[in-house]
């Protein structure tokens, strides 16, 4: 039997008051590849910084063997040498330089002492090629799409002759066709011999790829099955991941009251002076107290777009159009105006945007409203921190204590505290953009909670969300756009993806 090509094992990893990692063994078959799932904070990450030397030796104790030697990794340039590259969700390239510059970033093709750039393009073409993308090596990368960064990623790692690939989260942030070429390159990458990490939340996607599975929970092994052999199912994953069966992944709601019309807006349209083109045309919706109304549509489609210029408008697009609250026409001049009309909006981007990591838990709940516990412009912390104590507790924070830095929570941990952020202006319309991007299933499951109980006390709910289960399992109505329209209005008991695609698809 050929020995396997990654062996981790007895691995622990401490961080003040935390073991994120407890006796791990991990294992990996040359050639194939292995999925790592678990809920936020189970170890994943870490497990796999601690491969690559992010985490150096020392650092953690156990053993890494690599073809059969112990390695001792100091940091990514040892792991690199030894043929091990990762590529994170939060994609390391440089926006402002060309693709070529950036997969030759480190590596460069040097002549005496200058740089051969012919070399370089004409090499980067042929590393391009490999991972079956079709862009000019010149062109910037903030020029391009999220789908094509991410392959051009996997092509620096090409370019170091790689033999163990991680990836984290590779497709948290593509869309359905992205996501798709995305995953058929890790397959044509292992018929090439490349042994592929993939670290997923996506469970329908790690079993569509999967050739093994590993399960962490809590810093623990908690199985390894293989596909091929092992009756495998989204439910057996699920019950491994949080230690107990979830029968239904969007729970029910009873005794839905649907109220009295909160939001609507007419014809309202919006002209991006960046873009320079209308990136909203004519939208008509309307919400209603105590319902979760879904916006599906394609990326690029306007759903973030029609988020923004409701609530006040932060880039600063040209708008046209109405919009009533609670009947009343309203003019919202900035993010602040819409506040004070008991609107919150959640962002998808919740490290770049909703939080600030650096703060602790507390600092991140009461930001968006501060003079509610404030006199004379002073903060009363003793306030604070009862307030910050009140939605760890309502929203289960996992957190060893509210003075926690919000960049050491797990993602869904960090959901939670940008939900507690904006549920403390006590809001009426609660604007929620992907609300369960990169979180797991458990961690989801308590969103939704969440969710459910807010719109049985009579919020509104605007869920916009590229996961088509979660529109159908989560909404009373759903909106459809398409370039900046509303291509369809459907009621939940007539939806389906089938109908959704094709109001989706702008032909």
């Amino acid at each position: 039997m050929e020995k396997p090509i990654l062996e981790m094992k007895s691995i622990t990893k401490e961080f003040p008051g935390v073991k994120a990692l407890d006796k791990v063994t991990f294992s990996v078959k040359r050639g194939e590849i292995h999925c790592l799932v678990g809920e936020n904070g189970a170890g994943k990450s870490t497990l796999m910084k601690v491969l690559s030397g992010v985490h150096p030796f020392g650092s953690y104790t156990g053993e890494i063997l690599v073809d059969g030697e112990e390695q001792k990794f100091s940091g990514i340039h040892d792991s690199e040498k030894a043929g091990i590259a990762i590529i994170y969700q939060e994609l390391a390239l440089f926006p402002e330089l060309s693709v070529y510059e950036n997969i030759f970033m480190g590596n460069e093709i040097t002549q005496g002492m200058s740089i051969n750039w012919n070399e370089t393009i004409t090499q980067a073409v042929d590393i391009l090629k490999k991972v079956n993308l079709d862009v000019n090596p010149s062109a910037k990368i903030k020029d391009l799409g999220v789908g094509k960064q991410q392959l051009i990623e996997i092509a620096k790692a090409l370019k170091k002759e790689v033999k163990i690939l991680i990836l984290d989260e590779p497709t948290a942030a593509l869309n359905e066709t992205d996501s798709d070429n995305l995953l058929q390159l890790i397959r044509e990458l292992k018929d090439q011999g490349v042994t592929s990490i993939l670290i997923s939340h996506k469970l329908r996607e790690v079993l569509a790829i999967a050739d093994t599975i590993t399960v962490l929970r809590d810093g623990k092994t908690i199985c390894t099955m293989d596909t091929h052999t092992e009756n495998v199912t989204e439910p057996v994953l699920i019950k491994n991941m949080v230690g107990r069966s979830i029968d239904n992944v969007f729970p029910r709601r009873e005794n839905i009251k649907i109220g009295d019309e909160v939001l609507r807006l007419e014809d309202w349209s919006a002209y991006s002076p960046g873009l320079g083109r209308d990136i909203l045309k004519h939208v008509n919706v309307n919400v209603h107290a105590g319902e979760i109304v879904g916006i599906a549509g394609l990326m690029g489609s306007g759903r973030t777009e029609l988020a923004k210029s409701i609530f006040g408008n932060p880039d600063h697009y040209r708008l046209s159009g109405k919009l009533y609250v609670k009947g009343k026409e309203q003019n919202f001049k900035n993010p602040h105006d819409a506040i004070k009309s008991e609107m919150a909006y959640v962002t998808e981007d919740r490290k770049g945007n909703g939080l600030i990591l650096i703060q602790d838990v507390k600092q991140n709940i009461s930001l968006a409203n501060l003079k509610e516990i404030a006199q004379n412009g002073i903060i009363n912390e003793n306030e604070e921190i009862v307030i910050a104590n009140e939605y760890k507790r309502d929203l289960n924070i996992k957190t060893p204590s509210i003075e926690q830095k919000v960049r050491n929570l797990s993602g869904g941990n960090q959901q939670k505290v940008s939900l507690g952020k904006w549920l403390f202006v006590k809001p009426g319309v609660m604007i929620l953009d992907e609300p369960t991007r990169g979180i797991d299933v458990g961690a989801k499951y308590e969103i939704y909670t969440i969710m459910n109980s807010l719109v049985a006390k009579g919020m509104s709910i605007i869920m916009i969300s590229s996961e088509l289960p979660e529109v159908l399992g989560m909404s009373d109505r759903v909106y459809v756009m398409s370039a900046g329209k509303v291509n369809g209005e459907l009621p939940i008991a007539e939806a389906t993806q089938e109908k959704i695609m094709e109001l989706a698809i702008d032909y």
